[in-house]
């Protein structure tokens, strides 16, 4: 999978892409990464690449035939979809990673500034992808977050296939929250001075009941924090 990235900032990347899972598999290469100087596409001398809005307002726009003359330099094979990282998006979930991962290529546009010309958007037909309702001072970060969610489901990344299913979201869980984890020791004394005991289900070997107790906790805990997941 290839993500080409139109940014103003290209060393940002691959950021934390590089380490961990996300990192060897870019050694591997299971994964590649095209980061595109936009401000390379500027014409006058102080590579400006935004203006005052039509309208009025604060602030400055990113300008569409800079950005576009960005976007030309990537082959259109190797375009994929494009995608422009906005608050006013389609919210990522685990279900739209899943779906992007089976691009061969993405094409992310990285905002800053009051965001880039619409012109440029329509043109070219970018979706508009959100990573929730916060908004952040550029797109390079929700860029690497919709990276990491379309990376870690890439065939040999994760190692063990199964584990996306049995996440938050995934197919096992049916879409609920993941139940909590445990590991040794079985007793453990926290600082406040209290004693905090794994589950007596999880040290009994009975896997049935194991599976009835992470389904009954899955459900408690979406019904707490998420009860719009329960729908």
């Amino acid at each position: 999978m290839n993500f080409n990235l139109l940014t103003l900032f290209p060393d940002m990347f691959p950021g934390m892409l590089g380490q961990s899972l996300a990192g060897k598999a870019l050694e591997r290469g299971d994964w590649s990464l095209n980061a595109v100087n936009i401000r390379d596409f500027a014409t006058d001398n102080h590579k400006t690449v935004d203006d005052t809005p039509y309208g009025g307002g604060a602030g400055m726009v990113m300008r569409a035939d800079i950005i576009e003359s960005a976007l030309l330099s990537i082959a259109q094979a190797k375009q994929g979809r494009k995608i422009y990282l906005s608050p006013r998006g389609k919210v990522l979930n685990q279900a739209l990673a899943k779906e992007l991962s089976a691009e061969q290529s993405l094409t992310l546009l990285c905002g800053r500034y009051e965001g880039v010309d619409q012109r440029v958007l329509d043109a070219h037909d970018f979706e508009e992808i959100s990573i929730g309702d916060y908004v952040l001072s550029g797109g390079e970060p929700a860029a690497m977050i919709l990276m990491d969610s379309c990376i870690r489901l890439l065939d040999g990344v994760m190692g063990n296939t199964e584990t996306a299913d049995n996440e938050s979201f995934g197919a096992n869980t049916g879409g609920l929250l993941e139940y909590p984890h445990y590991t040794r020791p079985s007793e453990w004394i926290a600082d406040n001075g209290q004693t905090y005991n794994v589950p007596d289900v999880l040290k009994g070997g009975n896997h049935a009941e194991i599976d009835k107790w992470r389904i009954e906790q899955s459900i408690k805990l979406t019904k707490a924090v998420r009860p719009d997941l329960i729908d």
